[in-house]
């Protein structure tokens, strides 16, 4: 039994429901955007008063026009949508993610609490406090998933309560580069690959294509092994994970997630 999940790999030019569209026609259940979708991921000048208010102005709440569109998209399409949008919050907006279900409804509503302490944009977003596990119901089945957002994939800890909480596929919004990175390298990859193995999970990565990130939206299954690798350039990648050997070696290696 597999589960089909949707990395939209796509410059946030591109309208969300045109891309869930997209998902559904390739019969995937759950589709997952790059981090800050809404605003792509949207820089500021800290010493120009009127950029900073401008991105201020980019924020919105979960029933704002950006997300009441991947809402509208999610119910017609009959799809789970992972929307990702710079929220609006006083007194700071924070970086966030939405779980919405086929109904519109929001399943999980998760605030980055990793955000990045050396990126101006990030500094000036508030801080969130967990991770939270949701359900979803889909034609192969009942799923448990967990969110998180870029930075916060980089703390053992986040996954650690994912996996704790039940979950068995991590869904990440990212914006950064993952297999170029002019220092790093694909260490990123490498490290995910090991997260995988660590909490006994599946792990799915949407990115930002050229040129504002490298591409390479990926997915890993709970041994570690890559099963979906995007490109660098737009696209919808498919990760299609085996819910039966998620939940086997969920079992097989309790020891790894329960410790």
């Amino acid at each position: 039994m597999y589960l089909n999940v949707a990395l939209a790999q796509y410059s946030s030019n591109r309208d969300p429901a045109a891309i869930i569209v997209e998902a559904k026609e390739a019969k995937s259940s759950v589709v997952v955007f790059p981090e800050m979708y809404s605003t792509g991921y949207a820089r500021f000048n800290p010493k120009d008063a009127a950029s900073i208010e401008r991105w201020r102005t980019a924020a919105e709440t979960p029933e704002g026009s950006f997300v009441t569109r991947c809402r509208a998209a999610a119910i017609s399409n009959r799809m789970y949508v992972v929307a990702t949008f710079l929220e609006a919050a006083d007194p700071r907006p924070f970086n966030s993610a939405l779980l919405i279900d086929p109904k519109g409804s929001t399943v999980l509503h998760h605030r980055k609490v990793h955000i990045c302490d050396f990126d101006v944009t990030e500094v000036a977003c508030g801080r969130g406090e967990k991770f939270d596990v949701g359900e979803i119901h889909t034609p192969e089945g009942s799923v448990k998933v967990g969110l998180m957002i870029c930075m916060d994939r980089e703390y053992p800890e986040s996954a650690r309560l994912l996996s704790r909480a039940g979950a068995e596929i991590a869904l990440v919004a990212n914006s950064c580069d993952l297999a170029k990175d002019p220092i790093l390298g694909d260490v990123r990859i490498a490290e995910m690959r090991g997260r995988a193995f660590e909490m006994v999970m599946g792990i799915a990565v949407a990115n930002y294509p050229k040129p504002s990130c490298d591409g390479h939206s990926f997915a890993v299954d709970p041994h570690g092994a890559v099963i979906a690798m995007a490109d660098d350039s737009p696209g919808l990648t498919i990760a299609s994970f085996d819910l039966d050997l998620i939940r086997r070696v969920r079992i097989e290696d309790q020891f790894r997630w329960r410790v």
